[in-house]
């Protein structure tokens, strides 16, 4: 069973921040689905849809690795089956990357992940959320929402995403990194 959790954090105050672009990809791609989400037997909601599960962790961002642990226990869930989409702010807005293993590359949440998973060859789907706007410090810019000049280019982001993760499920990595990482206009 292939496991996709969004990372984000909890509470209405985060709710439109960069730093919940993960999120934004569960919830945009369950409700494309008609599927709700429900509460777990830890700090984390999920939902299945035919061999695939779904989560959100409820604890925050720098503490995911508690949540992602659980339902990789509680579900016995092999670790190169588990896929975790966030926010990454060394990509521009609109462009997405699928990624196998490696570090945590500087993000809090996945170096929580890893602690508490103690591996780090789990499959990744980045979300570019770089702008032109000033990223530094980058604990500040990712707390905050993106300005609605980018509002389709948001949409953009979570259509390709939520196609990606589509075409994971049914395909290998490989096969997804070929087809879904390529550049996007403007990007280095």
């Amino acid at each position: 069973m292939k496991c996709i959790i969004g990372l984000g954090n909890p509470g209405d105050r985060y709710t439109k921040t960069k730093h919940n672009f993960g999120f934004w990809i569960i919830d945009s791609y369950l409700k494309n689905k008609d599927i709700k989400l429900k509460l777990g037997k830890g700090d984390y909601v999920f939902a299945k849809h035919n061999d695939t599960l779904f989560a959100k962790p409820t604890t925050f961002m720098n503490h995911s690795g508690l949540s992602v642990n659980s339902i990789v226990n509680y579900f016995n869930i092999a670790i190169e089956d588990v896929i975790i989409v966030y926010d990454d702010i060394d990509l521009p807005l609109s462009s997405i990357r699928f990624k196998m293993g490696g570090s945590s590359g500087g993000h809090r949440g996945l170096d929580s992940i890893i602690y508490h998973l103690q591996n780090e060859n789990f499959l990744r789907l980045k979300l570019g959320i770089g702008t032109d706007s000033e990223m530094r410090p980058s604990e500040s810019y990712v707390l905050k929402p993106f300005p609605l000049k980018y509002q389709n280019k948001i949409d953009e982001t979570i259509k390709k995403a939520c196609q990606g993760l589509e075409f994971l499920i049914a395909n290998s990595i490989h096969d997804t990194m070929n087809k879904y990482n390529r550049k996007s206009i403007g990007e280095n």
